[in-house]
């Protein structure tokens, strides 16, 4: 295993040395920075896996950097320290996230404890998001990436409403994570130990959906040679997350409604019905008012689904994440792809914060897999991102790009000339009429 990468903070010379030598010592790889803005800057060109600083500086205290740091990257264990300590400042270094706290002078043994303790946690928590991964299961809510507002709203929700058995509706576009909201709603709540059972409601046939759903048994149907329990009852004493719940039919909304109000199934071709204990997480990506207005999402089992609401604020509407998630992915393909990646360069982390992401959260996910996978360095680069995302820098275009623009043109020209006549234009540009057809419907000159 690679030693941790510790940055040091501490405006006095002589306990920057100490600190330094002894953790080098120890087996750490040390960085020292002697202000706060030094800390930032080592900070945006490498990955640290722990920052120790010192609380009184003269540009910026402890606290302001360790919120800039949880601000920049999240998984960066932080302790402070201090010769002036308080009860007071040590409940704030916590409140925002410290791990621990020292008192100056600085008693070694101590330090050498706290270090061994932190670096084990983030092995074990390196551990357990691994085994996640492999389980196909995702982060819980103290792992949800991002400290924008939206997000510390979304996980305040989360906070209240995961240890009651209230439904919750959740709504945002997609690529936003409603899946992993939900599943952190589960792993927080007294069903943690019970199943999660995550159902696209728009990827199951509509002739499927009712069996799937709710079990059917032997003969319901031609093809049904045993029982199946159904998804419901496979959730039982567990979670079941329908998302895109207004795809539906009406009919299966209906019986969905009827499932809420009872906590009963009827398997397909049964007379019989059964309890199940099944907490109803749903999500959409649809506008909710509109959809019911059109019809799409019957109101009766919206009102029973929309106990609780959680929104997903888009990726656009929340780039000050940008940072902290594009470093989560960093980390997460590095280890995959065994090379060491430490992070972006500046270029590239605006170019990334200056882009949209119609895709949300899941189009950045992919965007850095890919910068990952073409880069070279150990940073991604702003040409890396570029390649990625297939969206040059602001005034340049990419080849494709511009002989688009001189076929448009030149088709445009032809046509002026041959008033219109396809076959005539065709023969001037040296193409077949069929490949004539198809550039012009690509580069929009004709709509059929």
């Amino acid at each position: 295993m690679e030693p941790a990468k510790i940055l040091v903070v501490d405006d006095e010379a002589a306990i920057l040395r100490l600190l330094k030598e002894a953790l080098s010592q120890w087996g750490y790889q040390v960085t020292g920075a002697s202000s706060g803005a030094e800390a930032l800057q080592a900070l945006r060109g490498d990955m640290f896996d722990a920052v120790i600083t010192d609380i009184r500086m003269p540009d910026m205290n402890g606290l302001e950097l360790l919120k800039e740091i949880k601000r920049h990257d999240e998984s960066v264990e932080v302790v402070v320290m201090t010769g002036y300590p308080t009860i007071a400042s040590a409940v704030e270094a916590l409140k925002e996230g410290a791990f621990d706290y020292l008192s100056k002078p600085l008693l070694l043994d101590e330090l050498r404890h706290l270090m061994v303790r932190m670096t084990e946690r983030r092995f074990l928590r390196g551990e357990v998001h691994s085994l996640r991964a492999r389980l196909g299961e995702e982060l819980t809510v103290n792992e949800l990436v991002g400290n924008s507002a939206p997000m510390q709203r979304v996980k305040e929700i989360i906070a209240k409403v995961a240890p009651t058995d209230s439904p919750v509706l959740i709504e945002g576009e997609s690529g936003t994570g409603k899946e992993l909201v939900a599943a952190a709603i589960h792993r927080l709540s007294p069903r943690a130990k019970g199943p999660f059972i995550p159902v696209n409601c728009s990827a199951i046939p509509e002739d499927l959906l009712e069996s799937e759903f709710f079990g059917h048994v032997r003969g319901a149907f031609s093809g049904a040679v045993s029982d199946t329990l159904g998804l419901f009852r496979g959730a039982n004493e567990g979670t079941i997350f329908l998302d895109e719940v207004a795809e539906l039919s009406p009919g299966l909304q209906v019986k969905l409604l009827r499932v809420l109000q009872e906590m009963q199934v009827r398997p397909v071709g049964s007379t019989k019905a059964y309890a199940v204990d099944v907490r109803v997480i749903a999500a959409t990506n649809r506008d909710l008012e509109r959809t019911i207005a059109e019809g799409q999402l019957r109101q009766d089992l919206y009102y029973r689904l929309n106990v609780v609401r959680v929104s997903l604020a888009p990726l656009r509407a929340r780039r000050e994440d940008v940072p902290a998630l594009a470093n989560h992915f960093i980390r997460r393909f590095s280890r995959r792809f065994r090379r060491e990646i430490r992070g972006t360069t500046p270029d590239a982390l605006a170019a990334l914060q200056a882009y949209d992401f119609p895709g949300n959260v899941r189009e950045l996910d992919n965007t850095i897999e890919q910068a990952a996978a073409l880069t070279h360095g150990e940073e991604i680069e702003a040409d890396d991102v570029f390649v990625a995302l297939d969206t040059p820098p602001s005034g340049v275009h990419t080849l494709a790009q511009e002989v688009d623009k001189a076929e448009k043109a030149a088709i445009e020209t032809s046509l002026a000339r041959n008033e219109g006549q396809l076959e005539r234009v065709a023969r001037e540009l040296a193409v077949s009429p069929t490949t004539l057809w198809r550039k012009m419907k690509r580069l929009g000159l004709r709509k059929d």
